[in-house]
């Protein structure tokens, strides 16, 4: 993948998760704030649970760093695989978001 596709998929990636967290709120009156700075999205819940998701470009990876852990993930041409063998990416960060959440939450990524 050229760096420029590699950039638009994660532009893509953190425009969803900032419109998921602005319909958490409407939806659950969950409040997060997100404060995004080039390809490194801040979230921080209500409850002080912060997790910011990164691009990593040199290494065409994406890196969420939660309080569960730090994660790397790297797009195999259909899904974002964690390099050591975790969760793709969709499901670690619904677990993580519904964890920060205290109640289940849906995230929609389009890949």
């Amino acid at each position: 993948m050229t760096e420029t596709e590699f950039d638009e998929r994660i532009s893509t990636i953190l425009d969803a998760i900032e419109t998921c967290a602005d319909h958490w709120y409407e939806k659950l009156d969950v409040d997060v704030d997100t404060k995004r700075e080039a390809n490194v999205l801040s979230l921080l819940f209500d409850n002080k649970v912060p997790v910011v998701i990164n691009s990593q470009a040199p290494m065409q990876e994406l890196w969420v760093a939660a309080p569960s852990g730090g994660f790397h993930y790297r797009f195999d041409g259909q899904h974002w695989k964690d390099t050591r063998g975790g969760p793709d990416l969709h499901e670690a960060l619904t677990e993580i978001f519904s964890d920060a959440c205290g109640q289940p939450v849906r995230l929609e990524l389009s890949v």
